[in-house]
């Protein structure tokens, strides 16, 4: 067999993965007749009136009288409703008897202090902080920023911003000043909220001290509202407001405003290669109606669980699920300060214990550092409660999936799921509690989207094919615009496949409908006119004995053009030289010649977001140049760049 026909067999192989039925005790009935119900209207009526169907299930001020008019990139939604996205996280069940005193978060500092408030106390600070922001000029259509990790105060702020129709943005706690500065001056932000310090393994990060810096550099800014974090009052400067005493100062009584659906409700910047970051604008309605929705059905909360979206306020996923979706849900969400493998790697078990955790949302990355703790800690740490872990982020390989959906809770469900910042929310995935799983897939899409795979002429592949994934059909979770740059919108996701979206990522369709994505389309290596995945390759390197973690990249090579190479952590105890040669070889059979890793690179730690996203942008810029100069703002632990770079530079 060729080196062509071996990288054809190891796509045959990973899509002849079986169907695992989801045990009878794991079936959810309620959910199923919803699922039923839902593509019962979109099969009879059409996509928009699905749309229409789960907007209803909010609460409007206004009722809408049209579900949509346009198209992709310029597309309105619920013409004529109005209605307030903290309405119906806060005040919907604040405002009834029967759930105003039930708990909507458990929030556990990484110290180890633990409070929990209700909807009832939310509900009154959300509506004092809204009336303090109202108090510093700050006006409906204005944009505050927030730099802060996950604590209480952080929801407040946002719900407030939502209450009275302020545009918010998240500025990632780990942030220097120069990034928080270039993110204020595009957004144009009036007031940044922030902490004197926050907790990151142990360590007090100087959060005010950065805005400080930050805030030199940006007109635009106002005030500054300063939690006391640390316990020790800070001295306050100009412009400086203290969190708790604005909060004393007002009353409770401020009305949600009714807004348009199409506002903007918060702006997400993505980090790039670029040096002025790419706004991402999402919509009122869109924003509540996604969050929502991917609530409903990849998690499928119900009033008496206890859901840990277990990632950081600065990826979007916690907004989604942690400040929108599971508030809208009347639910009870956990939300953790710091790292979850501090002050020991037992902490992610320690807190779903203590918890009382039924269902968690992470990224890949956190089932890959729990199968490296191994089956003992799993047995030291029982959580009969679990009954949903589900992943989204990054491609889910194949050891971990399996690991975890027996060491873990016995036929424990795993879903794995796909999105985009630009999505707003995933939109491929086994239904919680209703579809059955493939390891490592995500699923079929859910109700309301229909997307297909292409080849770069747009042409539809067959299943077994991999191509370019777009999506065919507008919804309203999609984002609306560009910050200040509608054209740059327009040109990145509508115009290489007009008509549809489109994704930048390749994927394949398997016989039964399931898709998988196999990451970022820029990550596919052509190699005698044949494509090669490298998520294919990793995968294969971090089932290998030894290895705790993996990450392959494309590199420019003089004379081959383009190459993979791998970057591997190890497990205690392994020795470098035997898993490289164990990684390769692997490699070669797995996948044939054509794939034959240039080179293999041990290094400490792999370079991560908070969100546990593996930033492989970093790692093909050490290999092509041999330092790091693009956007590392992002990143959990900066020193895991020196690692990659003493890497690369050994072998040179």
């Amino acid at each position: 067999m060729n080196d062509a026909g071996a990288a054809d067999e190891s796509l045959k192989a990973l899509l002849a993965e079986k169907l695992l039925p989801l045990a009878e005790s794991r079936r959810k009935p309620r959910q199923a007749r919803l699922l039923a119900e839902a593509r019962d209207i979109e099969r009879r009526e059409g996509t928009d009136a699905y749309w229409g169907w789960a907007a209803r299930k909010l609460r409007w001020m206004t009722p809408f009288s049209q579900v949509r008019e346009g198209g992709f990139g310029d597309a309105r939604w619920f013409i004529g409703g109005k209605l307030n996205i903290c309405d119906n996280c806060i005040d919907r069940y604040a405002d009834d008897p029967a759930c105003a005193d039930n708990t909507l978060m458990i929030w556990e500092g990484e110290p180890g202090e633990i409070r929990r408030l209700s909807y009832r106390q939310v509900r009154d600070d959300v509506a004092r902080c809204a009336n303090g922001l109202k108090s510093l000029g700050i006006q409906t259509g204005d944009v505050v920023a927030l730099y802060l990790p996950n604590l209480p105060e952080t929801l407040v702020a946002i719900q407030a911003c939502h209450r009275i129709g302020v545009t918010y943005t998240i500025l990632f706690a780990g942030f220097s000043p120069e990034a928080i500065a270039l993110r204020l001056q595009t957004s144009r932000a009036k007031l940044v909220f922030t902490a004197d310090i926050g907790w990151r393994k142990g360590k007090a990060v100087a959060l005010l001290d950065n805005v400080r810096l930050a805030r030199a550099e940006s007109p635009s800014v106002s005030n500054v509202v300063v939690i006391n974090r640390s316990g020790s009052q800070p001295d306050l400067r100009k412009g400086e407001v203290d969190y708790t005493g604005l909060l004393a100062a007002q009353t409770a009584d401020c009305p949600c405003v009714p807004l348009d659906p199409g506002a903007a409700a918060f702006l997400m910047f993505t980090s790039g290669t670029e040096s002025k970051p790419k706004g991402i604008v999402h919509t009122v309605a869109g924003s509540l109606l996604g969050a929502w929705l991917n609530v409903l059905w990849q998690v499928g909360l119900e009033r008496d669980d206890i859901f840990w979206c277990a990632t950081d306020v600065g990826w979007l996923t916690f907004p989604i699920h942690g400040v929108v979706g599971g508030p809208a849900h009347g639910g009870t969400l956990v939300w953790y300060e710091g790292a979850i493998d501090f002050p020991t790697r037992e902490r992610f078990y320690e807190i779903a214990q203590r918890h009382k955790v039924t269902k968690i949302l992470t990224a890949p990355t956190v089932l890959r550092m729990l199968r490296v703790l191994g089956d003992e800690t799993a047995r030291r740490f029982p959580l009969p409660q679990l009954e949903l872990i589900s992943v989204q982020g990054e491609p889910l390989d194949l050891e971990s999936f399996r690991w975890a959906t027996q060491a873990l809770v016995p036929d424990l469900p795993i879903i794995n799921a796909y999105g985009q910042t630009e999505t707003g929310a995933t939109w491929t995935f086994p239904v919680f509690g209703v579809d059955d799983i493939k390891a490592g897939s995500c699923g079929r899409t859910i109700p309301g989207f229909s997307c297909d795979i292409v080849d770069d002429a747009g042409q539809p592949v067959p299943a077994g094919t991999k191509g370019n994934l777009v999506l065919n059909q507008p919804f309203p979770h999609l984002a609306q615009t560009i910050w200040d740059d509608h054209e740059r919108y327009l040109k990145t996701y509508f115009s290489r496949f007009p008509g549809r979206y489109q994704t930048s990522d390749e994927a394949v369709r398997d016989a039964d409908g399931h898709l998988w994505v196999l990451g970022r389309a820029d990550d596919v290596i052509n190699v005698a006119a044949h494509r090669i995945s490298t998520v294919e390759i990793e995968s294969i390197a971090a089932a290998q004995a030894g290895v705790a973690d993996a990450a392959v990249v494309g590199v420019n090579d003089a004379i081959k053009g383009t190459v993979p190479v791998a970057f591997l952590t190890l497990r205690p105890g392994a020795d470098a030289a035997a898993v490289s040669n164990a990684v390769s070889a692997a490699v070669a059979k797995g996948i044939g010649g054509i794939a034959r890793l240039d080179k293999i690179f041990i290094c400490p730690a792999l370079p991560k977001t908070r969100a546990g996203k593996t930033m492989r942008r970093l790692l093909r810029e050490a290999v092509e140049t041999g330092v790091v100069k693009g956007d590392t703002t992002g990143l959990e632990d900066a020193s895991s760049v020196d690692g990659v770079l003493a890497a690369v530079r050994a072998q040179k």
